[in-house]
């Protein structure tokens, strides 16, 4: 096989602010994955608190560049556990790798991805739209300017409940709350009764991802679902999530790909866990991969190219709230022309 790679950096549409700092572009590494006459694309997209940036997996890419390559690929799976022992610790990279294998192995039969896994794409949830924190006046006027059948609004201030209110004033939309850890035990048991007064329909992280005591008395006593997303990365924090959550949030460049988010799913459901899929903030290149899971999903965070300005592919819909894939052989997405080079 064969390894190109591109970095995009895409600007956001409004500069975006959660709780743990505020961005205005996002840097993600694209790649090509040539083989069988086919090529594949993925996506991982750099991210700051997991210290994660496009200069370190290129490097880690360069390094075991040979080793990528070599692999006689056969299927996805097998070589998403290849690349998981040979690069352990850059989840981020083997996520876009197993992504675009993904694509090739849809390609190489000819089907979508849905279509391979047996999926009916009209069973995708409807996706939410984030707002993300900023003053009041702002968050209204992002929302204003999309209007969506359901948001995620972006909290951890002292301003939650004023925000909210705001916001609540101008719609009667669902709303999802993601806290992203920002909240102590206390400040989540006093917020979380009154937001569920707003029409908030669930919080995602209200509390610190290690903080599992506060979490198991929230989960006793909140009126909300409370879905874990810094407190699930990996497979095995699946297990440890049942009792202190309602679900889990995946998002396929923590866990590694869609190799071990299918996995995931069927834990969950073994578990009686809830589960969304999560965007960080990808192009419509790791969106599609997000996408093609939608029909396994109960909540569905597919936002990103609707967050940035400009993207690199084409083949992605959004249509009435809901994210609709082509159809079109693996991802069913069309990359830019000249996108990629080969690794120096």
């Amino acid at each position: 096989m064969k390894v190109r790679t591109a970095i995009s950096t895409l600007p956001f549409h409004y500069p975006f602010t959660i709780s743990k700092g505020t961005k205005t572009h996002q840097p993600s590494l694209v790649l090509e994955l040539e083989g069988l006459g086919r090529r594949g694309y993925g996506e991982a997209p750099a991210i700051a608190y997991y210290n994660i940036t496009t200069d370190k997996m290129l490097a880690d890419l360069k390094a075991k560049r040979l080793f990528v390559e070599k692999f006689a690929f056969t299927d996805p799976e097998r070589y998403w556990h290849y690349l998981h022992h040979l690069l352990p610790a850059d989840p981020f990279l083997v996520c876009a790798l197993d992504i675009a294998a993904w694509d090739l192995f849809g390609k190489l039969k000819g089907v979508s991805l849905q279509r391979l896994w047996g999926l009916d794409p009209e069973e995708s949830p409807v996706t939410d739209y984030t707002i993300g924190m900023d003053t009041a006046e702002k968050m209204v006027e992002k929302m204003q300017a999309k209007p969506w059948p359901v948001y995620k609004i972006k909290l951890g201030g002292a301003e939650d409940l004023a925000l909210v209110r705001a916001l609540r004033a101008h719609t009667d939309s669902p709303f999802r709350v993601d806290v992203n850890a920002a909240w102590s035990t206390e400040e989540a048991l006093e917020k979380i009764p009154l937001l569920a007064d707003l029409g908030v329909e669930l919080v995602e992280q209200p509390l610190a991802a290690d903080n599992w005591e506060g979490m198991k008395r929230l989960f006793a006593l909140s009126p909300l679902p409370l879905i874990a997303d810094e407190s699930c990365v990996r497979e095995e924090d699946v297990d440890r999530c049942l009792g202190h959550f309602h679900g889990i949030n995946i998002k396929l460049t923590k866990c590694s790909g869609l190799t071990p988010a299918r996995r995931m799913i069927v834990r969950a459901r073994e578990l009686g866990l809830r589960v969304m899929g999560g965007s960080m903030n990808e192009t419509s290149v790791g969106t599609a991969a997000l996408a093609a899971l939608g029909p396994l999903l109960d909540y569905a965070d597919f936002d990103g190219p609707l967050l940035l300005d400009g993207d690199i592919a084409e083949g992605l819909h959004y249509v009435d709230g809901k994210v609709k894939p082509s159809g079109g052989p693996g991802l069913g997405i069309r990359v830019a022309e000249g996108l990629f080079a080969d690794i120096a």
